[in-house]
């Protein structure tokens, strides 16, 4: 990788140093034409150019677009305007002391470390930089693994910093060191990089560690209040914040488009959609252009996705608004957890704990962990390479000590500071391996998390696999506490309504709660989160129109993303004119829906499946920031009387029918199934019955996956109550979902093919 500072060591004719006895420091300040992004001390200020630099926020007070020229005070190359003295070890990160603030940061093995420190707000002209660089004395400033040192008389926020770290260069050893880069703090708050989301003019930028201390602390109200929604009340809706409003047809403000801010201004769509919680896909920091460093088949694409995480504190700088930095990301995103909880609806982060970004030996990409300690942070083999179950070129050591502490650390801080009430954890089984790779029944950092007293609050939820084979759907170390993505739900739900063989006794299993998974110790039905669509994989419309996936355009020939689908096109691959094709598609969306709606356990869907998002095929659309991704909002208005209003109203049907959301397992007193062709494979009918128990207001459903009629005998309602058919998928809208319901008063319903019913009993 290219140097940060390629000129970072003192030269003669080039820079001054000053020795201090006292704390054992060798302070320098050297001048070499850097980075625009590295922009140091200066004597005198230009105009600043807003796409290459920040604009500053400080928690509500923008700074203007530009600067304006003006004479600051001279600081003489001479002198050194800063006092230093030994510091603490602890908390690690920047923080506030009683002699200035104080930086700390771990490495096991590392020989040198040197703090590098640089004016945010301050250039220099001609690109003639200035960089003050503290070389911490081992003797003075290392305690154990720490290494630490506290500077007097910087300001509270506006400057950027890094750490230059040398070592032994033992490749075979599982050593990176390289004293050349400079590297991102693992407990950075805030990482400023380039200002707009995708900016082609800045792709080499760098990421550095900054801070804030100066602005008040977040107003989160006078009638504030956290959600605290019940875990089996839940409906949860996967989201892409950038993705979300991205879009021209969002029709909002460009300078909000794609942000925290736009999300806010998109809430009354989710509450008329009837969600309670929101799942982010990664806002922890990433580079979009990961993939764009060198020449590869994928170098044509942006990371949308943000599996790939830079730091772990720090919230994504380019989803702020303006292009206006890391404070204004801090800003905006507590205003949207704000505005959100305001409309009860929760925030869920998808975390990614599992790999980092900095990839493989073949093309490492040094950001931070592995110049810092590269065998504590990483799994690594008995020859010392990397170990990789994530399927990303390294695998992060969760189970060590050290690492352990960072991830809990990170989760309580967004917790405490962003007030986020739950975190999805991806790839979660690399977080149950010891740190040779080998799988632990107790892991160590999984039980911390479920212990933790600031987490105790929080809906923690595992993906249960990991790309090294480690599948632990329904076996997942929890202690109670953590509820996990069903895999086995969507596959079973897939094949039954899609009409495969021998499936109605998994479906039945499935949508009843997964009591053959999750009925054990004290776990809850609500510990399965039940989806048939993820960001991964297709979306629902996809997967009613394509049997193969169409991955051409990720650049990999096809060879990405699963193969197993368990999907059905209706007859044809793809976009098709056929309204008998499209009638059968939408009914097929509808099914899954209902399914899902009607299932104990925590329902999850994906956003943009309310009107039929597309994306052409394509089953992993990571690297795509276009409509392939972005929600459609012209789409929604066209599909709002139909298949949008189906969903919402059967997510608010779902909220106001409590038998839909037990938190016990159910009981052959709560459900009777019309059912004595169990063992039949060719049977693709499944009725039931869901017994109300105070005021008899049972529900009936039936799902038919045959490719015929199914005629079936419609059981008595109970004592004084008559059926209403609420739900028929085979009609078409308004008729396919009547709230107040349509009287039945026959005993034979005729189910079409592919369709299912669902009829409620009232006085």
């Amino acid at each position: 990788m290219e140097s940060l500072l390629p000129s970072c060591h003192c030269r003669a004719n080039a820079s001054r140093s000053l020795h201090l006895p006292s704390s054992g420091l060798s302070v320098g300040s050297s001048k070499a034409n850097f980075s625009s992004r590295w922009v140091a001390i200066s004597t005198k200020a230009r105009q600043i150019d807003p796409v290459n630099y920040p604009s500053l926020k400080v928690y509500g007070k923008q700074s203007e677009e530009s600067v304006m020229e003006k004479e600051e005070p001279i600081i003489p190359e001479v002198e050194i305007p800063l006092k230093y003295s030994s510091g603490s070890a602890s908390p690690l990160g920047v923080s506030e002391s009683q002699n200035g603030l104080n930086f700390a940061i771990f490495s096991k093995h590392a020989s040198s470390v040197i703090l590098c420190l640089k004016y945010l707000n301050r250039c220099a002209e001609d690109s003639n930089l200035e960089l003050i660089e503290i070389l911490l004395d081992p003797s003075k400033n290392r305690t154990e693994d720490i290494w630490h040192v506290c500077v007097e008389g910087l300001p509270q926020s506006g400057v950027l910093y890094g750490y230059r770290f040398d070592g032994p260069k033992e490749w075979e050893r599982g050593h990176r060191y390289d004293s050349t880069v400079v590297l991102l703090d693992p407990y950075a708050k805030l990482v400023s990089g380039r200002n707009f989301f995708g900016d082609v003019t800045n792709k080499q930028c760098h990421f550095l560690g900054t801070y804030d201390f100066e602005s008040l602390p977040f107003d989160w109200g006078p009638n504030y209040n956290l959600p605290n929604i019940p875990e089996n009340e839940l409906v949860i809706y996967e989201m892409n914040v950038r993705a979300f409003t991205a879009d021209e047809s969002s029709d909002l403000d460009p300078d909000i488009c794609g942000s925290y801010l736009g999300v806010i201004e998109k809430i009354p769509h989710l509450l008329e959609l009837g969600i309670n919680a929101v799942e982010l896909l990664p806002i922890f920091e990433f580079d979009e252009f990961e993939f764009q460093r060198f020449p590869n088949p994928r170098d044509h694409m942006v990371n949308t996705w943000g599996y790939s995480t830079l730091n772990f504190f720090a919230p994504m700088s380019r989803y702020a608004s303006r292009g206006g930095g890391p404070l204004a990301a801090s800003l905006e995103l507590k205003q949207m957890v704000r505005a959100l909880h305001n409309a009860g609806i929760e925030v869920i982060l998808d975390v990614v704990y599992n790999h980092t970004n900095e990839a493989d030996d073949k093309n490492p990409y040094t950001t931070s962990f592995r110049g810092i300690d590269n065998k504590v942070y990483y799994m690594l083999d008995d020859n010392s390479q990397l170990l990789n179950f994530s399927g990303c070129g390294n695998t992060l050591n969760c189970n060590h000590p050290v690492v352990r502490d960072l991830i809990l650390d990170s989760l309580r801080h967004w917790v405490t500071e962003y007030h986020v009430d739950g975190f999805r954890f991806d790839l979660a089984s690399v977080l149950c391996r010891d740190t040779d790779g080998t799988p632990l029944s107790a892991p160590p950092l999984i039980k911390a998390i479920a212990k933790d007293v600031v987490l105790s609050r929080c809906k923690i939820i595992a993906e249960p696999w990991d790309c090294g084979g480690l599948y632990l759907v329904g076996s997942f170390p929890n202690w109670d506490r953590w509820a996990e993505w069903n895999g086995k739900y969507r596959d079973d739900i897939r094949r039954f309504v899609k009409g495969d063989c021998g499936m109605k006794g998994s479906f039945a299993t499935r949508i009843s709660g997964s009591a053959d998974l999750y009925q054990v110790n004290q776990r809850k039905p609500y510990h399965s989160v039940n989806f048939v669509i993820a960001h991964d994989g297709f979306s629902l419309y996809d997967l009613v129109s394509y049997n193969y996936k169409h991955n051409d355009a990720n650049g990999e020939e096809g060879r990405d993303g699963c193969n197993d689908n368990f999907s059905w096109n209706c007859g044809f691959e793809g976009e098709i004119d056929d309204a008998n094709i499209n009638r059968l598609r939408s009914r097929q969306m509808k099914n899954f829906h209902l399914a899902l709606m009607i299932s104990q356990g925590v329902p999850m869907m994906l956003m943009g499946d309310e009107y039929g998002h597309t994306r052409y095929g394509n089953n992993n659309s990571y690297g795509h920031d276009t409509a392939v991704n972005h929600f459609q909002w012209g789409q929604l208005e066209s599909k709002r009387d139909g298949q949008f209003r189906f969903f919402s109203k059967m997510i608010k049907f779902r909220h106001s029918h409590h038998m839909l959301r037990h938190t016990r397992f159910l009981t052959k007193n709560d459900v009777t199934w019309h059912e004595d062709n169990w063992e039949n494979p060719e049977s693709k009918f499944l009725a039931f019955t869901l017994h109300e128990e105070k005021h008899g207001g049972d529900i009936y459903l039936a799902f038919n996956a045959h490719d015929f009629f199914v005629e079936v005998t419609i059981p008595s309602p109970p004592h004084k109550n008559c059926w209403y058919r609420v739900v028929d998928t085979n009609l078409e809208s308004p008729k396919d979902f009547v709230p107040e319901g349509v009287s039945f008063t026959g005993t034979q319903y005729n189910v079409a093919p592919y369709s299912s019913i669902l009829l409620e009993a009232k006085p």
